[in-house]
């Protein structure tokens, strides 16, 4: 077995910069099921505001800028809402963050120990692709709510939770749209400075319609816990959804999160009651679903109610469900998946999804 070059345990948190961290917090509480567990602001001595919402194994922060000299604040301009960092828990900082920097990464933070009564918590940062960033952190020796400048939060600033549960219980990927000719230079990135291998890949042949097309690659770390697919476009007679996202996010970024379910049509009726809204796809792809699919445990006509996609491969088979993009600018979205064996990303459902999501497009007159 090949040496895991840079051991890493499993992502730590996804860090979203925002406009509006507080009201950000109170829409995935809301709409995805998230507890909005501690708060960073004026009243903590910090220069932006934050929150950390959790659910399950998932950990989000959603900071925002509290004046025009913070040094992130031009990226709501650039960008708008979207993931800043995708920050990854390992045993030691120092070692990560040297290896990584003498393979050639981008240092952005050296690493820097910030404590409080609660203990030492130890983070660190590199550049990846546009001005996404990964940190290397390590709370081994901290005991507080998340980090050094975060408190719980206090019980007044929510009212009790209303709306349905989310069921969600861990990321499965997290996947980058970067610019043409790009993808295999991230690939190469991850591989020779991260010590990824590559699990699986696409060409244009896989995933195209009679309009648009992309090419993926898809990364995971020696464990195979974290996978990072990577994305770009290829020529079509239309703008791709890659294209678009690189129009409109000035620049490549994470495109969409998928976030793992033990029960999908639970979640999916739940969120769908929180005002989440998903892609669908036409009723045809339901009539042809159990001749390519075989036996699921799940019934037909619920998923077909709920527009949720199945795919089988070798090691078995997933169901998953993309939401519409969740910012006015056609950026970020999310993934829902439950895995019954499958290690794929569903391949044999990506004509339809692109056919749904062109239709979108078309609605933006952005195709």
């Amino acid at each position: 077995m090949a040496k895991d070059i840079l051991p890493l345990r499993r992502i730590d948190h996804i860090r979203f910069f925002v406009g509006n961290a507080r009201q950000s917090a109170y829409f995935y509480r809301n709409a995805f099921g998230f507890d909005v567990v501690a708060y960073a602001g004026l009243e903590t001595r910090m220069k932006e505001a934050g929150y950390v919402l959790r659910q399950g194994n998932i950990t989000f922060v959603l900071a925002s800028p509290l004046s025009p000299e913070h040094p992130d604040s031009q990226r709501l301009v650039q960008h708008g809402d979207g993931v800043q960092d995708i920050a990854i828990e390992v045993d030691d900082v120092q070692a990560a963050f040297d290896a990584v920097v003498s393979r050639g990464a981008q240092a952005v933070k050296a690493p820097t120990l910030l404590d409080d009564e609660f203990g030492v918590y130890e983070y660190a940062t590199i550049r990846v692709y546009g001005d996404t960033t990964h940190s290397f952190v390590n709370r081994d020796r901290y005991r507080g709510i998340f980090a050094p400048g975060y408190l719980a939060l206090a019980p007044e600033r929510y009212g009790p939770q209303t709306s349905k549960p989310g069921g969600l219980v861990a990321v499965d990927h997290i996947v980058a749209n970067v610019e043409e000719g790009k993808m295999n230079e991230w690939v190469r990135f991850y591989e020779h400075v991260m010590g990824f291998n590559q699990l699986v890949s696409f060409d244009d042949k896989d995933i195209s319609t009679d309009y648009t097309a992309l090419m993926s690659k898809v990364m995971q770390n020696g464990t195979g816990r974290i996978k990072f697919p990577i994305n770009e476009p290829a020529k079509g007679k239309r703008k791709s959804q890659i294209d678009e996202y690189l129009e409109f996010y000035h620049g490549p970024g994470v495109q969409h999160i998928a976030l793992a379910t033990g029960n999908i049509t639970e979640t999916v009726r739940n969120l769908r009651a929180n005002d989440v809204s998903f892609l669908r796809v036409p009723q045809s792809y339901y009539e042809m679903l159990p001749s390519r699919v075989g036996h699921i445990n799940e019934d037909m006509r619920e998923l077909a109610e709920l527009g949720i996609l199945v795919d089988r491969d070798d090691e078995g088979y997933l169901l998953q469900i993309f939401t519409k993009p969740v910012e006015d600018r056609p950026t970020l979205f999310f993934e829902v998946i439950e895995r019954h064996g499958s290690r794929s990303f569903g391949k044999g459902n990506f004509r339809a999804l692109f056919e749904a999501i062109e239709r979108e497009q078309e609605l933006r007159g952005t195709l």
